[in-house]
């Protein structure tokens, strides 16, 4: 995207004002109705309505595309402006910069004018000033000065006799409407845990515990974020709040350190819904507690996607200026369905669906769009990778290597167009790099691929967890992230679990059926038979063992059923961002039964 210094001679167009006060007023109705389906989250936690906020998790992420439709209509509709001048357009801009001096969402105000934008106007414009290609409007320092209103975050300074009084006050200073089944008990195991991460600090005079102000809510659970700040030394962490079985709250488990802070937020997991007037102040916040984790994801972790995708692509075109690499066919096996690419010193691969599939593949490009759609609006529970959705991307033709240019003429023609000197695709998605697993398990050892394939399986029950069926388990399908966790990717034949029919093979009538290589019963287009998986997965001999040892489950059909029809009796399970030894519950287990052994 090319920038040039063009400004208007002078302000002189006076529907330039009313325009960017229009854009303006479509961007603060999304903002208002995107922050009344945060806060509401609060009340559907308290009322364990978890359909509820499944519900207006999806529905919130379609709330940025209806108000972008909306604005661009009202201005073709009242000020034509499809047909304004490149003059008017700055003109527009400039004004719009003004109108966003005090306010409290400048940086996403700023996305929301480049959407509508071009969303009027033909790609050829986009090179021009009147988008936002960088920043205009600073987001250092902004607070909500309203006196009613919240500070990004609370301080709270206690003395080494004090630590109860503060984590029972940071905790009921969010007014949770339902009680604690036992808070004190809860606070003791904060405490013991908070004393292990500081051991045997003095306290500093600026020692203090600095936490959000707003709850941080996904699926069943609400989490109290913040840090621990002791002189030079910083402690990020996060208290999962949790229902009981009898309805009652509890703290779960304590998280503590950037890589428990990084798990929480995963690329992999849904969107948090989080109250917040000044989105800004709790992405530098929440930056300070993880400095490896770029802006645009925590942007998008806290819902706001479409900013994430506006601070990804500009740290794509930062990169690409600082890199010489060029973008190669991906390693690994060539799927039937996606073209996957990517550039070595970058690390996200990108898919573009092809023109044509093999038969076997009874699909579209339709399709294919609303199962990527699926996986953004649905629970990923840690299991599936976020995409990054783009239209018409121009990159530098030179940095393609020749085979992949071919590869992509061939099987994507129709989502190519050469410009100049760029290359243009007209629709990509964008995701994380990770080791194909098929690959890890290649070179792994003995214990590293008995991790993995214990991984792999947990992956796929997470899935079934959240009413979902992967369809093609082939382990080509899922990746291995630098944490070592097991992240499914592709989506192309994934399906809702309730949408399926879990079926055992019915044995043979004759002794011909027996000796078939054809299958001799009926299948319906949504029947599954799991039995069948074992033979595409586990010809080797050493996974195979590991899987019938932790995961002969999955080859039930019982084992899929029984998890479909709870789902739709209307359970939602519990998946945690964490693993199970950090759960207080857990904890206790083990004390109990240390102390069993210890009386015995």
């Amino acid at each position: 995207m090319r920038h040039n210094a063009v400004f208007p001679r002078a302000l002189s167009d006076s529907r330039a004002f009313d325009i960017a006060q229009a854009m303006l007023d479509g961007f603060n109705r999304h903002y208002r109705l995107f922050q009344e389906s945060s806060a509401g989250a609060k009340e559907r936690f308290e009322s364990a309505d978890w359909h509820g906020q499944q519900r207006a998790q999806r529905e919130r992420i379609e709330y940025y595309d209806k108000r972008v439709d909306e604005g661009a209509d009202r201005l073709v509709n009242e000020f034509d402006a499809g047909a304004l001048s490149m003059d008017t357009w700055q003109q527009v801009k400039l004004h719009y910069i003004g109108l966003l001096t005090n306010h409290h969402q400048p940086e996403l105000a700023e996305t929301f004018f480049n959407s509508v934008t071009t969303k009027i106007l033909h790609r050829s414009y986009f090179n021009n000033d009147f988008i936002f290609v960088r920043p205009a409007v600073s987001t250092e320092y902004i607070e909500n000065d309203e006196p009613a209103s919240l500070p990004t975050y609370r301080a709270y300074y206690p003395t080494r006799d004090s630590l109860r009084e503060c984590w029972l006050r940071i905790i009921t200073n969010f007014q949770l409407r339902r009680p604690f089944e036992d808070l004190d008990r809860d606070i003791d195991h904060v405490l013991a845990a908070v004393a292990t991460q500081l051991g045997d600090y003095r306290p500093r005079a600026n020692f203090q515990v600095q936490v959000l102000s707003s709850l941080f809510f996904r699926n069943k659970g609400a989490y109290v974020v913040g840090k621990v700040i002791n002189g030079f030394w910083e402690l990020p962490f996060a208290l999962p709040v949790l229902h009981t079985a009898q309805g009652q709250l509890t703290i779960d488990a304590a998280l503590f350190g950037e890589d428990d802070l990084q798990m929480l937020f995963s690329f992999a997991r849904a969107y948090f819904m989080v109250a917040m007037e000044v989105p800004s102040a709790y992405v530098q916040f929440l930056r300070s507690m993880m400095p490896r984790k770029p802006r645009s994801e925590i942007y998008s972790a806290l819902g706001l996607h479409k900013q994430g995708k506006n601070l990804f692509y500009r740290d794509f075109l930062y990169h690409l200026r600082h890199s010489s690499d060029k973008f190669r066919i991906a390693p690994g096996i060539k799927g039937m369905v996606m073209l996957v690419f990517d550039l070595p010193s970058f690390p996200f691969v990108f898919k573009v669906i092809k023109d044509f599939f093999p038969p076997q593949k009874e699909t579209t490009r339709e399709i294919i769009k609303s199962k990527y759609l699926l996986v953004k609006t649905h629970d990923r529970v840690g299991r599936m990778a976020d995409t990054l959705e783009y239209s018409n991307v121009a990159f530098p033709r030179a940095r393609f290597e020749d085979e992949l240019v071919d590869e992509l003429r061939h099987f994507c023609g129709s989502l190519i167009e050469e410009d100049g000197d760029d290359l243009v695709i007209r629709h990509v998605y964008i995701e994380r790099r990770m080791v194909p697993l098929n690959i890890y398990l290649q070179d792994a050892t003995r214990e590293q691929i008995e991790r993995a394939v214990v991984e792999y399986g947990n992956a796929i029950k997470d899935l079934v967890a959240a009413n979902i069926f992967p369809g093609d388990m082939l382990f080509k399908n899922f990746g291995v992230t630098r944490h070592g966790k097991i992240v499914f990717y592709d989506y192309d034949e994934i399906e809702y679990l309730t949408e399926c029919n879990f079926r055992r093979v019915p044995p043979p009538r004759t002794e011909e059926e027996e000796m078939s290589g054809e299958v001799w019963y009926r299948v319906g287009p949504k029947d599954v038979f799991p039995e069948t998986f074992g033979p595409f997965l586990l010809g080797n001999p050493t996974i195979r063992e590991v899987f019938m040892r932790h995961h002969a489950d999955l080859l039930d059909a019982a084992f899929w059923q029984s998890h479909k029809e709870r789902i739709l009796a209307g359970h939602v399970h519990d998946v945690f961002p964490y693993e199970a030894t950090k759960r207080f519950k857990h904890q206790r287990r083990l004390r109990d039964a240390g102390r069993a052994l210890f009386s015995a």
